[in-house]
């Protein structure tokens, strides 16, 4: 369903509501009109769905969201990967696509949400303290992945389009954050990771690493 939509459809409703008061001042003043329409405008283009196409090659597990890279490093305490793991941390500004992607073509096993603080998506211990969704997926052969979608100071909502059990292909769009967020991915150790803090990587396009 999602695919048919080249604008996320939980966008809509935000830019059906500026409809109205935009027809309506760009007829009484239109200064104040032209500024709402370029706010519409922009609610549209955060809201995009682009179609991606996820790179065919075996045993490689591809962003979940379009992005800078503001860290990768060792972490332990998620049961689900395991001690060790490796967590790749992507800053996603407005201007960027904020609907995610799966890494790998598997099942999804967990479907989370915890409550939490509003702090800015690009601090280091956003992801402890801030409202933060999670998905457990397993890859067809086994391998396994968690994303955590992390609001930050002006995003306030995670939205999350599937559940428990639902099969999704490598790059396939799974739900989004509202205006502005931190989205992570969590790998097994052992899996190696090809990018470092400061790249830009486009959700279902860019190779974060293989395994």
């Amino acid at each position: 369903m999602l695919k048919k939509f080249i604008i996320a459809p939980d966008g809509l409703y935000f830019f059906l509501i500026t409809l109205v008061p935009t027809a309506l001042f760009l007829y009484v003043f239109w200064p104040i009109g032209v500024a709402l329409a370029l706010l519409a405008a922009f609610v549209l283009a955060f809201f995009r769905n682009p179609r991606r196409v996820a790179p065919k090659e075996g045993k490689a597990f591809v962003s979940p969201a379009d992005g800078k890279v503001m860290g990768v490093e060792t972490v332990d305490g998620e049961d689900f990967v395991g001690d060790g793991a490796t967590r790749v941390s992507i800053f996603l500004s407005v201007f960027n696509v904020h609907v995610n992607r799966v890494p790998v073509a598997g099942v999804v096993r967990h479907v989370g949400y915890r409550k939490g603080r509003f702090l800015p998506a690009y601090r280091k211990d956003a992801s402890n303290f801030n409202e933060r969704g999670t998905i457990h997926v397993e890859g067809d052969d086994g391998f396994r992945v968690v994303v955590h979608q992390v609001t930050g100071l002006i995003a306030r909502r995670v939205v999350r389009w599937v559940k428990e059990g639902d099969r999704l292909e490598r790059g396939e769009r799974f739900g989004l954050i509202r205006f502005g967020s931190c989205t992570e991915v969590i790998v097994p150790a052992g899996a190696s990771v090809c990018v470092k803090p400061g790249d830009k990587v486009k959700g279902a396009k860019t190779v974060l690493g293989r395994y």
